[in-house]
């Protein structure tokens, strides 16, 4: 027994030492961490520091009810312009975008055309919007004849953010457990019906995020609507060609360098209208996702992912 004291007591020390050691790595790791985050968030706290900075002595409420004028007004013209292309961009990508993605994870069998398919998908993520929106003007506003409208602007940017929805409604798509598509065979369910009220139905919470993040992407964007979309000190109108159309992001680039102090204000206006838009967007697909969570497949996982996917399958099942 006294011998044994001494190599206990090493142990010990041994194991003291090992437990040392593991505190500093980890706290080296959480350093770095906070350092990494601190560098995140530290740039967007100085933008939005000095947007509201500049915003808002001079804010004042009419800028979202009146129409912009050579010489001030408001923003309530490219208020409405930017709502009107989200809604025809959040329709079209809805369509487009869905598609493409359930084609790729269901449809689409395995091969070189369906790895062309996703690598072109990749490289169009990839293209600056101000070649794309280059050639939509070379293509859509002058070869077609359309004019800075409308139609143009929402096609452009339809193109831009599709790759992103595309990409989502793949992945939630193929998380989907395997359970869930066996309980719906079982059943007797046809292979669209089984995607419609079982599959597509799960995947809610990683499409609409997608859709969402599209938007957002979609109402910061300039360049490709300097192309296309024109502007207008009016409302927008019911027209889709031959009807510019306003925009937020053109006050944001072009109001800053005006001279005049009221249109300048308007600048920074629009500065703090983008960025609340844009978080309202993020907290919006936080509210779907919390929403339809009860269908995600992570509910399913484990022991009775079986039972829930079969529960779910009878569900949509129609009535005999």
């Amino acid at each position: 027994m006294a011998a044994a004291a001494p190599g206990l007591a090493g142990s010990l020390r041994g194991n003291e030492t090992v437990s040392s050691a593991r505190r500093a790595r980890n706290l080296a790791w959480w350093s770095v961490a906070a350092v990494a985050l601190l560098l995140v968030i530290a740039p967007v706290v100085w933008v939005l520091y000095g947007v509201f900075q500049q915003a808002v002595p001079n804010w004042h409420w009419t800028v979202l009810t009146q129409v912009t004028t050579g010489v001030g007004g408001g923003l309530a013209n490219a208020l409405a312009g930017t709502g009107v292309l989200l809604l025809g961009v959040g329709v079209l990508v809805a369509i487009v975008g869905i598609g493409c993605g359930l084609y790729l994870a269901e449809f689409a069998p395995t091969g070189l055309l369906t790895s062309l398919l996703r690598s072109a998908s990749e490289v169009l993520s990839g293209v600056p919007s101000i070649v794309i929106g280059y050639v939509g003007y070379v293509a859509l506003v002058v070869g077609l004849h359309w004019g800075f409208s409308l139609l143009p602007a929402v096609i452009v940017l339809t193109v831009l953010v599709i790759p992103y929805v595309a990409k989502a409604t793949e992945i939630a798509v193929g998380q989907v457990p395997l359970a869930y598509r066996e309980g719906a065979e079982a059943l007797g369910m046809a292979r669209s019906r089984m995607l419609r009220t079982v599959v597509m139905r799960s995947a809610i919470p990683g499409i609409a995020t997608g859709i969402i993040v599209a938007l957002a992407i979609s109402v910061g964007e300039t360049a490709p609507l300097l192309y296309t979309a024109g502007y207008s000190n009016s409302y927008p109108t019911a027209q889709l060609l031959h009807s510019a159309v306003p925009y937020l992001t053109y006050a944001t680039w072009t109001f800053y360098d005006d001279p005049s102090s009221a249109v300048k204000a308007l600048a920074f206006d629009s500065m703090v209208l983008l960025v609340v838009l844009v978080l309202a967007l993020i907290l919006a697909s936080r509210l779907i996702v919390r929403v339809t969570q009860k269908h995600s497949p992570a509910r399913a996982t484990g022991g009775g992912g079986r039972r829930a996917a079969r529960a779910q399958a009878a569900k949509a099942r129609p009535a005999r």
